[in-house]
């Protein structure tokens, strides 16, 4: 099913299979995991995002399974460079997210785990109308940085306990999620981390998101 990657001998790269296409990802499982949270990277991102790539060793070493994958093909992340419209396009994210949910759901190492989502960006869209998709198997839900708007008309449907984390200095994305916070009938929380921007790369930050994703899915996917 999936070959270990010689730089980890717990992390494994499998061939993620959503609907017509198979999609590339790591899996990380942690002796005695009590849930996994899948991760949908941001516009013009993809799996080895350093920022995702940090959050997710943080959860794990709070005993949580992640997957980290692209949500796009080769091809289409070579068109997407070109006309940079793939990684707007929240329909097929979510799409593809809820496929490696489904995937997930029929893999006998991790068909037993509940699951959770962490977006950064355009991917919190994708993550939210993914989760409006999935409410039966979609137990939590992280936001760093995200587009809810990109998931206007899924967030009344979302059923999964949600927070919101967003940058001080991102002024823009905070309007963004306080409308969000208002349209989501869940259990909900907004975090603002003081002095981030955007990409939270300021000294500090992103340990904060990180301390606060892994409160929150230790909390509900527990």
């Amino acid at each position: 099913m999936y070959r270990t990657l010689t730089q980890n001998p717990q992390e494994h790269l499998v061939s993620v299979t959503a609907g017509e296409v198979k999609l590339e990802g790591n899996l990380v499982i942690p002796d005695g995991a009590i849930g996994i949270v899948l991760f949908a990277h941001g516009s013009g991102s993809s799996r080895h995002s350093p920022r995702n790539r940090y959050v997710a060793r943080v959860l794990q070493q709070a005993g949580l399974a992640t997957l980290l994958f692209d949500l796009l093909t080769p091809e289409e992340e070579e068109i997407d460079l070109r006309t940079r419209h793939l990684r707007f396009d929240i329909g097929l994210l979510a799409s593809r997210l809820v496929g490696a949910t489904d995937w997930l759901a029929h893999n006998p190492d991790t068909r037993d785990l509940r699951v959770g989502y962490f977006g950064a960006s355009t991917g919190g869209g994708a993550a939210l109308v993914a989760a409006a998709e999935r409410p039966e198997r979609v137990q939590a839900i992280v936001s760093r940085g995200g587009r809810p708007d990109l998931a206007s008309s899924a967030l009344p449907h979302v059923k999964a306990p949600t927070l919101l984390i967003v940058g001080g200095y991102d002024l823009p994305v905070i309007a963004m999620n306080e409308d969000a916070l208002e349209q989501l009938r869940s259990l909900k929380c907004l975090e603002i981390i003081p002095q981030a921007t955007h990409l939270f790369e300021e000294p500090g930050t992103l340990a904060a998101v990180a301390r606060l994703a892994s409160e929150w899915f230790t909390r509900y996917l527990n």
